[in-house]
């Protein structure tokens, strides 16, 4: 958050380096989610938010995930909320801005979705349907998913429920699909998603290592082009790597110069082999 902007995004809207991880999800939003390409993508975003983190910030621990099953249906009394040794608590007043914690006065300036504005870190735990969403984060929902045989069924399933949970759960920013990277659980949250996923891969190796598979577009959501297309700080993201609509492992992944493209072939192995070397525990 401290660290100037580099790369020259479109928008001139990213300050910082944080800004810019925020602004690329912005823009890749239609062709990450509800897509093939939604667990390949976030394990690249996750690598270069870690890489970063460790290259600017001189960090050297590890990536930590949100166990969110442990905090299933009561999100708010979660230690990850902690004032002082956390991410600061809930939103407060109307505008549900964080009040306390490291994060409490920054400025985010994406969102809300594709729009640029000035605006600060809000979170809304305390709605109805923040908590409904929380329950989503459950050990039986996450079991359900774990049982199914193939990519095909799996991701939908993680995207659907242990996703919602998160996102849902902490609601303000973290519910802005476009937008939810300007909070920093958006990254523990993706690191718990991650692991389940290597967690199921881990269950048929080696060959969940080359299951892939899942649509490239969905049509609608939110993307194809924008009705108003002038409204958007960016053209729409054009998918690199496949030729149709099913997602292969050529499928190209970026994060707009923050690392270099990797390919989801790249990703799939957590352990080492060219990229990517970290275990969960």
């Amino acid at each position: 958050m401290a660290s100037p902007a580099v790369l020259n995004l479109p928008a001139a809207a990213s300050r910082s380096r944080f800004d810019e991880l925020q602004q690329s999800h912005a823009m890749s939003v239609d062709v990450v989610h509800n897509v093939g390409a939604f667990l390949p993508y976030h394990r690249f975003f996750l690598h270069t938010h870690e890489h970063l983190l460790r290259t600017l910030c001189n960090y050297t621990s590890a990536q930590p995930y949100w166990d969110e099953p442990l905090d299933a249906g009561n999100f708010p009394a979660s230690p990850l909320l902690s004032p002082t040794t956390g991410f600061g608590g809930n939103g407060v007043g109307e505008t549900h801005c964080i009040a306390d914690g490291p994060f409490k006065d920054y400025i985010n300036p994406i969102g809300p979705g594709s729009r640029v504005t000035n605006h600060c870190i809000n979170r809304n735990l305390g709605a109805c349907e923040s908590v409904y969403a929380s329950k989503l984060a459950a050990p039986q929902f996450v079991s359900a998913c774990m049982a199914l045989p193939t990519f095909g069924e799996f991701w939908p399933c993680v995207e659907f429920a242990a996703h919602t949970a998160g996102h849902g759960g902490i609601g303000g920013e973290m519910l802005d699909l476009v937008a939810s990277p300007g909070d920093p659980l958006f990254y523990l949250h993706h690191a718990y998603l991650d692991k389940l996923w290597w967690e199921w891969q881990a269950r048929d190796l080696p060959a969940r290592l080359a299951q892939i598979s899942g649509n490239n577009a969905c049509p609608g959501f939110p993307g194809a082009p924008p009705a108003q297309p002038e409204t958007l700080p960016w053209g729409p993201r054009a998918v690199v790597g496949d030729p149709g609509n099913v997602t292969t492992l050529g499928h190209v992944l970026t994060v707009d110069g923050a690392l270099p493209d990797v390919t989801i072939g790249d990703v799939m192995d957590i352990r080492g082999g060219g990229l990517l070397c970290y275990e969960y525990v």
